[in-house]
């Protein structure tokens, strides 16, 4: 039954596709009022007009994470269009393969500021009203990288997602008493644009076949799990980070 976040404001960054865009309809699906946020503002807005063809709030905003300008932006025009935010998705990521003897320090910065200073940025940006609210619920996107190494990135992707889990535990105790809840997810191989195209069918073929469920993940299993940690089921758990891997990692 549809319901389960009506009357919340959420915000769901990097949504113009795979997992985010999973998220966004799926959170619209359950009534709430969603911001899809992208750099892609054109993928954006195809997703929010996709989401408003079936008579849910949508709103599409373009916003790079890593610039605190326009993160901030980003919460003010939430704000102006939906009165408050209850829920923030830091999904917005950028995977690159180097190896750490090819890393530029500019690729290494990118991919650092787009992963972990944008969860930074758009967490930090939202708290005031969170707090105002006595209500929060932030869920931010590591990895498996986050938790082992990575499959597919570099050095600069897993340190990236590692310092994630560390900020979501860190965010998690200095606002639980706020009645703001953060938690991260940590998604394995997700059949997924990004993972497509950092990686030949072929080779996608033998990690498939490699994994306990040999398959890839769906990206909505992976906004079925947000979705759970956003919900008032999930009301007693913060700090946490939760795999979805399909056994490929097990700790």
């Amino acid at each position: 039954m549809e319901g389960k976040l009506e009357g919340k404001v959420a915000i769901v960054t990097g949504a113009a596709q795979g997992m985010g865009e999973s998220v966004a309809k799926l959170f619209a699906q359950e009534r709430a009022e969603v911001v899809v946020n992208d750099i892609n503002e054109e993928k954006a807005k195809k997703v929010a007009g996709e989401i408003k063809s079936q008579g849910k709030e949508a709103l599409a905003i373009r916003a790079d994470v890593s610039n605190g300008k326009e993160v901030s932006q980003l919460v003010e025009k939430t704000v102006e269009e939906f009165g408050t935010i209850h829920i923030l998705i830091n999904n917005a990521g950028i995977l690159r393969s180097s190896k750490v003897d090819e890393i530029g320090e500019e690729e290494w910065n990118l991919v650092i500021n787009v992963n972990l200073k944008g969860t930074f940025l758009c967490s930090k940006a939202v708290l005031p009203i969170m707090k105002k609210n006595r209500y929060g619920r932030i869920v931010n996107f590591s990895s498996s990288a986050g938790r082992s190494v990575s499959t597919l990135g570099g050095a600069h992707y897993t340190a990236a997602k590692a310092g994630i889990l560390g900020f979501t535990r860190q965010l998690a105790k200095e606002v639980a008493a706020d009645g703001i809840n953060v938690n991260a997810v940590c998604p394995g191989l997700i059949d997924t644009e990004m993972v497509g195209a950092n990686c030949p069918p072929e080779k996608l073929r033998d990690y498939e076949r490699s994994f306990p469920i040999p398959r890839l993940g769906k990206p909505e299993e992976v906004a079925s799990l947000v979705l759970f940690l956003v919900s008032d089921r999930a009301s007693y758990i913060t700090g946490a980070s939760l795999d979805i891997n399909g056994g490929d990692l097990m700790i």
